[in-house]
């Protein structure tokens, strides 16, 4: 069995389908939604994010051990995640019989996390309450 591997800033959304209910109680087909211009996805796969020069590589020092010449900064999105993304960004792809949408991370609007954990958690010296360095 084949491995999909999403590259760069991409992200692999598996498009929430069907139909949809208004406040009011009306309910929209799926062909009205598929006409919005922001749709909502599950993330399925990340490609491994932006590409960024590395500082520490250099191509004159032969004697130093060679690193990889490119870093990558990690995209926002994580599989699990429902984006909020723009449709006209999206590029309808077929894998195994099953649709989904490859969308660069820029085309994505918002994203719920079911966990409400946070990059900012994970650094250390932050105080999200007052928003100061301590």
């Amino acid at each position: 069995m084949s491995e999909l591997i999403i590259v760069g800033d991409r992200v692999l959304i598996s498009p929430h389908d069907g139909e949809r209910q208004t406040p009011a109680g009306l309910v929209l087909p799926a062909s009205v939604a598929e006409r919005e211009k922001v749709q909502i996805g599950r993330v399925v796969s990340v490609g491994p994010g932006y590409i960024i020069p590395n500082p520490e590589f250099s191509e004159d020092d032969s004697w130093k051990p060679s690193g990889d010449a490119i870093r990558y900064l990690p995209l926002q999105a994580r599989p699990g995640d429902n984006a909020y993304f723009l449709k006209k960004d999206a590029i309808e792809i077929t894998y195994q019989k099953q649709d989904y949408l490859i969308v660069q991370q820029s085309a994505i609007l918002a994203l719920l996390r079911d966990d409400a954990d946070d990059i900012l958690d994970n650094i250390s010296g932050i105080d999200q309450e007052k928003g100061v360095n301590n």
